[in-house]
């Protein structure tokens, strides 16, 4: 264990003291946060101010008033020459128009056309859509004689309120920031598991190429060669993640107080469609005041808790499969690439069901990847960010838990077995199944 000792701090220090260490675990949080300021800073500062002129021929926006926003405003016009609209949609007075004809009927189906010059992307489509079909909405209401405190009881109208049998309110931002957490963790440990786990097949890779493991493992056993170098970088990427988080919090903290319009700019950024329901969700129950409160509901030491055991375990487990391929890779690093992929394909797996995870937390789905070895690591930590037991059951949490020890033990065993002939052979193309008897050779 002293010899295992001494490879781990060996590894620890020849990368912790390298400048290019210190630099990328400062510098890429800071990349991150300047390149996500620059992205709001633009969002807010450059964004089109989109001007629709609504030609109401008909009458029917009569006593209605617009409701403007940052980048979409109507225009209502009770005549105007078409000529002259056209004219200033060249001269860029105005995005479009649209003609709403005498004959049109507010109860109707007609389908009415905004005339532009340019074509108008999808999302500014659905906003414009949106906004003019609340228009007529509220039109409608009126027209079956509902006063403006009926249309606005309607229209705001918040028909659900979701509880637990304990009767705990499940609130909207509550949903909506797990989402966040869990989408984060797991991603987090995603990288996690690509990043140092190639890091140390391609140290093991380095040494077997250099025959410096020729020389190491005269006076210490492969596998205790490979449990240092394991946690050797392991403990970098602990190390340089628990920088990152702090330093990317940090700054992030920092972003409402520069971009004040982030919260609505951030809500109508592209995103996946469980996170556009989330985000709406939010900015629908109140602003950053019910995020705040979603945020308190969050056990963070909790969560921060498991996601260190969560990354240990997945890394430990996944980094003993790359130790032994990295032994059984000779000079051609091609070979690695197509050994690879039984390796990284439970990886992508388990980020596919993440995505269905952190919306559905005790789907069938989930709960399998959250048991599975291979995936737990990354879909568990989807499913923690909902509570326990609202969004994983104790005993599940525990039962994972212990699966992923056992696949930890499982995995070195079968790495080790598998290391200790593939770092001294050399001049023979490895496969997958010659590397499965090598396992299985007796010492």
């Amino acid at each position: 264990m002293n010899k295992t000792f001494l490879i781990a701090r060996r590894e620890f220090l020849s990368r912790v003291q390298k400048k290019t260490f210190l630099l990328t675990t400062i510098l890429l949080p800071l990349f991150i946060f300047g390149f996500y300021a620059l992205i709001i800073y633009f969002s807010v500062k450059t964004s089109d101010n989109i001007q629709i002129a609504i030609v109401d021929r008909a009458h029917i926006m009569d006593n209605i008033l617009p409701k403007h926003s940052d980048d979409v405003q109507f225009i209502i016009l009770k005549d105007a020459s078409l000529n002259d609209l056209d004219n200033q949609i060249l001269q860029k007075k105005i995005t479009g128009y649209i003609l709403v004809p005498a004959h049109y009927n507010i109860m109707g189906f007609d389908t009415l056309s905004l005339k532009s010059d340019k074509s108008i992307g999808l999302l500014t489509r659905e906003k414009i859509q949106k906004k003019f079909s609340d228009l007529l909405e509220e039109k409608r209401l009126i027209a079956l004689n509902l006063n403006k405190k009926q249309i606005d009881s309607i229209q705001n109208a918040n028909t659900l309120q979701f509880t637990s049998l304990e009767g705990k309110k499940d609130s909207d931002a509550k949903a909506g920031v797990s989402y966040g957490v869990g989408y984060f963790s797991g991603f987090l440990i995603y990288i996690i598991l690509f990043i140092y786990g190639t890091m140390v097949m391609r140290g093991v890779m380095e040494e077997k190429m250099n025959r410096i493991a020729e020389v190491i493992v005269s006076s210490v056993k492969p596998f205790k060669l490979m449990m240092g170098k394991i946690t050797g970088i392991g403990a970098v990427g602990l190390v340089q993640f628990i920088i990152w988080i702090v330093l990317i919090l940090g700054l992030t903290m920092l972003l409402p107080f520069i971009f004040p319009q982030i919260g609505q700019q951030t809500t109508e950024l592209p995103m996946q469609p469980g996170a556009m329901q989330a985000a709406a969700s939010m900015k629908n129950s109140g602003g950053l005041q019910e995020v705040m409160a979603g945020l308190s509901t969050i056990n963070f030491p909790f969560i921060i808790g498991t996601f260190i055991f969560y990354f240990l375990g997945g890394y430990l487990l996944y980094a003993s499969l790359f130790a032994a391929v990295g032994s059984a890779v000779n000079e051609d690093p091609q070979d690695a690439q197509s050994l690879l992929l039984p390796i990284t394909m439970p990886i992508i797996f388990a980020m596919v069901i993440m995505t269905k995870a952190v919306n559905e937390p005790n789907s069938s789905l989930a709960v399998f990847g959250s048991m599975f070895p291979l995936t737990s690591p990354i879909v568990m930590m989807a499913r923690i960010a909902h509570g326990v037991p609202d969004g994983v059951p104790l005993w599940q949490l525990l039962l994972s838990m212990t699966l992923l020890v056992g696949g930890f033990l499982a995995t070195t065993w079968l790495a080790a077995k598998i290391y200790r002939v593939g770092i001294l052979m050399y001049g023979k193309k490895p496969t997958w199944k010659e590397m499965w008897k090598w396992a299985f050779i007796k010492n």
